[in-house]
């Protein structure tokens, strides 16, 4: 039976999904953050994030990303407005690579157009990027860009107009799941049937039997202005993913007017949940030697900015979403590949607490295990 009352700690995208789909099946939802909400502080606080179902040989995260397009279309129309753009994905693989061919394979079997590339292809079909150091590419049909900003923002307003309560500037220091009780950082007190926890990078710091099981990692990202001349170009291109064994590179295009961005998929950032999100020269200078193999002509390319988020990283970059006691739940372990999936967990979390749906079972369901 859905909990008739539920407070969600953390107004980031898992935060935000899983009070949406609360309010929506008709509990009474409070949803705090020590910031604003949304909390620009968040992991998922940014112009885009990526949706794609290119996960290598990790084929549970392969079907559960084809399933959170429909969860998509559900707070699209919900919303009223478009949150997602399709772009189709084009994964670099380099010699040492298994994971973009793994893709292809797990890919084309479940029926989604893939089309290999050869570095000459790529360069001809590509020519904004070069070859150098590849083995081959894939370019599949299935992908694409999430607006985050504006889902975030969607997501608040519709736990609104469900009749939830939003409470920015509300910081929280400590979770008892056993009794649903948040103590608050002013002295107070808040309680529900159900404490959620979606505290993101905070979680070790909230939640200490957790700083084992997760780690915060400093992501840094760069925006870019292409040249003149590759703008329009750029406008029209898929999303670019470089796996190797020891790092990623991805490229998100500036769909509907959002702007290009560069960054690097390498854990170990580390850092305080509390740091500044400006990037430093040298993180800049990292995504920019990334930048710098793969865009043709990238001296015509200008830094229009540097940001850091931070990822919460486990071990094995497998979700952490469970039971906390009776009367909780913790989200976290994102690991810088979640945000694609809350739609999905947010709703498939209310159908647990409903009663439609096995707890068990959807615990290793998102953990890629199912």
């Amino acid at each position: 039976m859905t909990p008739r009352s539920a407070i969600v700690v953390g107004a980031g995208v898992m935060g935000l999904a899983a009070g949406w789909a609360l309010a929506r099946s008709g509990a009474r939802v409070t949803i705090l953050d020590q910031a604003a909400i949304p909390n620009p502080r968040a992991a998922s606080y940014d112009d885009h994030r990526l949706i794609r179902a290119a996960y290598g040989g990790r084929t549970g995260y392969m079907r559960l990303a084809m399933e959170a397009h429909g969860a998509w279309e559900v707070l699209q129309r919900e919303a009223g407005e478009r949150l997602y753009i399709p772009t189709g994905l084009l994964a670099l693989s380099a010699p040492a690579d298994t994971w973009a061919r793994e893709s292809a394979a797990g890919l084309a079997a479940a029926g989604v157009g893939v089309r290999e590339l050869r570095p000459a292809e790529l360069t001809r079909a590509f020519p904004l990027l070069t070859g150098d150091g590849l083995a081959t590419a894939f370019l599949f049909d299935e992908g694409g860009v999430l607006l985050a900003q504006r889902i975030l923002l969607a997501l608040a307003r519709l736990v609104a107009v469900h009749g939830g309560v939003l409470r920015p500037n509300c910081p929280a220091v400590s979770v008892d799941a056993e009794n649903g009780r948040v103590a608050l950082a002013d002295g107070g007190t808040a309680e529900a049937e159900l404490v959620i926890v979606a505290a993101g990078p905070w979680t070790p710091r909230l939640m200490p039997s957790f700083a084992r099981r997760v780690t915060p990692s400093r992501q840094p990202v760069v925006y870019l202005r292409p040249p003149p001349q590759a703008a329009g170009r750029w406008a029209a291109m898929p999303m670019v993913l470089e796996i190797d064994p020891d790092a990623g590179f991805y490229l998100v295009p500036p769909a509907s007017g959002a702007r290009l961005k560069a960054g690097i998929h390498r854990f170990g950032g580390g850092g305080d949940a509390d740091d500044s999100r400006e990037a430093t020269d040298a993180e800049i200078a990292a995504v920019l030697d990334a930048c710098r193999i793969r865009l043709r002509d990238f001296g015509g390319y200008a830094v229009e900015r540097g940001a850091a988020c931070y990822y919460t990283v486990e071990r094995d970059e497998r979700f952490i979403v469970e039971p906390l006691g009776p009367r909780g739940w913790i989200m976290t372990g994102f690991s810088g590949h979640g945000f694609k999936f809350a739609a999905l967990l947010g709703l498939e979390l209310a159908d647990v607490l409903a009663g439609k749906r096995d707890a068990r079972a959807f615990t290793a369901r998102a953990a890629g295990r199912a």
